[in-house]
């Protein structure tokens, strides 16, 4: 069996950008999704992820930095097992948990994808479990923080906070159905594309734009763009039937 060559690589690329990014910003701020970390935790994270985004986006060596990326990521996924395992009843530590591996998915399909170790079709089932249940994550929670939720929505769009908060949630729950189940998931995938984009752009640049010292701003907005990456690698995964 040999490696596929990948029809699209926009996904991957969005990845890895928003991965550089999210290193300038552990090197800036010596953290990472709020963690106060020690200076050279921070530097050595930091390191990684822009390597591994750098180098992502290049055909030769897409590979190692896609191993690089699934590792630091994994590092910090792990890394909310503590609170979860201190606080099971606090979804928010779930949520946190979910975000980081649906980084890990994104950057562990590109591995993948340029390898030779899965079939096809046993790598694209296993795309659409692993980010289902981010997905499904995702809307539990939405669900549970229904009103932050909304009150990140713009108020300039009709008709409602609310009606915004509610649907998106309904989106990615939808979403999640679709991808656990091998159900119309080339479309499940390009809507959750388009929709982490949307929130990217319509959501986190404008609070970035209007407070670009807040650290909360910059890191949001980057790990909504990674994991809009993640789910347009997966639909860029799937369009290759």
């Amino acid at each position: 069996m040999t490696a596929a060559t990948p029809g699209s690589n926009l996904g991957r690329h969005l990845f890895g950008a928003a991965s550089v990014a999210f290193g300038l910003i552990t090197l800036a701020w010596h953290e990472y999704d709020g963690w106060h970390l020690p200076l050279y935790v921070a530097y050595a994270a930091a390191a990684i992820e822009i390597f591994g985004g750098a180098a992502i986006q290049f055909r030769r060596t897409a590979k190692a930095g896609a191993a690089a990326l699934a590792v630091i990521y994994l590092v910090f996924t792990l890394h909310c097992l503590p609170q979860i395992i201190a606080a099971p009843r606090i979804y928010n530590s779930w949520g946190n948990f979910f975000e980081q591996f649906s980084l890990v998915t994104g950057a562990v399909i590109v591995y993948a994808r340029l390898s030779s170790a899965w079939s096809r079709e046993r790598l694209h089932r296993i795309g659409c479990i692993l980010f289902g249940l981010c997905a499904a994550s995702f809307a539990f929670e939405q669900a549970f923080y229904l009103p932050p939720t909304a009150s990140l929505v713009p108020k300039w769009l009709p008709p409602s906070q609310m009606f915004w908060a509610i649907a998106t949630t309904g989106f990615f729950a939808l979403a999640a159905v679709a991808l656990l189940t091998n159900r119309i998931t080339v479309l499940a995938a390009r809507l959750l594309t388009l929709m982490l984009a949307i929130f990217g752009i319509v959501v986190w640049l404008p609070l970035l734009i209007a407070s670009p010292h807040s650290y909360t701003n910059w890191s949001e907005t980057a790990e909504t763009f990674a994991i809009a990456g993640t789910a347009w690698i997966l639909s860029d995964l799937l369009r290759e039937g």
